[in-house]
């Protein structure tokens, strides 16, 4: 069942971070040896209620505005794509689209020129991964047929099974079906030296992951996939309603800060476009 039309009710939220600004850790140096983090613009949602982000009923009928960011990291063994965004035939149509009633999309700038912007193809991306698989974060996936998809068995299973849960149809990742692929049952590290890992923290989705980078200069960068939607979601620990585990959210809401107070980590909560527009903009990196 597609996931935004599983709830046509809508939804969206806004979040929280440990402040940085871009002036501190922005750099231009193409000759850095450090591990860099990108900011991708891939997209923007705009809801009319975000009464489903929040089973509280504290945010009903209330409207909502959502980033759809995609995160590129370099590290000298390979490029990791984290998330894929709206997809870039949406920024056909100056408008958006209405992916659902109430819930419109709009894509400013392709994925496609941004990575042309750092000399890289799609062919180019060595590693893919995805905090899960609804449609707003994987609506560039079958570009990547090319790259090593890191697979969380659990979300992979729930999706392609015979009663999955509320997720898209699979036509904007078919090309797991023959892309290389890494299937992970839990936290992974994906380039060996602890620098870049994959932690598993279900609850949105069976296989919903976070992503944890360590950079030389920022430090630890805990990119939230949708654990949270927002800075209010994280700071009065509000569930989805669309989520299909409440249990399981907040026992992963709980692994998420003990994991960002023990490495005194900076919270980017990917939805939020207050958090978004803390980071360096495209094409400077944090490092």
């Amino acid at each position: 069942m597609h996931f935004f039309h599983a709830v046509r009710r809508v939804a969206c939220g806004l979040l929280l971070c440990l402040p940085f600004t871009s002036a501190t850790f922005a750099h231009r140096t193409p000759t850095s040896p450090d591990i860099r983090l990108y900011v991708l613009d891939c997209g923007h949602l705009a809801f009319q209620d975000i009464g489903m982000f929040d089973d509280s009923g504290a945010s009903d009928g209330k409207p909502g505005a959502m980033s759809a960011p995609c995160f590129l990291i370099m590290h000298p063994k390979g490029i990791l794509l984290w998330d894929t965004g709206l997809g870039d035939a949406i920024a056909a149509h100056p408008h958006g689209i209405e992916l659902a009633p109430g819930i419109r999309a709009t894509v400013r700038v392709t994925l496609v020129s941004q990575l042309a912007r750092l000399g890289l193809k799609p062919s180019d991306i060595d590693y893919l991964a995805f905090s899960h698989w609804h449609e707003d974060h994987t609506g560039n996936a079958n570009l990547f047929g090319k790259a090593t998809w890191i697979l969380q068995r659990r979300e992979m299973d729930a999706a392609s099974g015979h009663t999955p849960p509320p997720f898209e149809p699979l036509g904007p990742v078919s090309a797991w079906r023959t892309a290389p692929k890494r299937i992970v049952d839990g936290d992974a590290d994906v380039f060996g030296d602890g620098t870049v890992r994959l932690l598993l923290m279900p609850g949105h989705t069976p296989g919903h992951q976070v992503l944890e980078v360590h950079l030389a200069h920022a430090g630890y960068v805990l990119l939230s996939g949708d654990l949270y939607h927002s800075r209010e979601n994280r700071r009065f620990r509000r569930v989805p309603r669309i989520n299909t585990d409440r249990a399981a959210t907040l026992a992963s809401m709980d692994r998420f800060e003990a994991i960002a107070a023990r490495d005194h980590a900076r919270v980017v909560i990917q939805h939020d476009p207050r958090d978004i527009a803390l980071l360096p903009r495209f094409p400077d990196y944090l490092w």
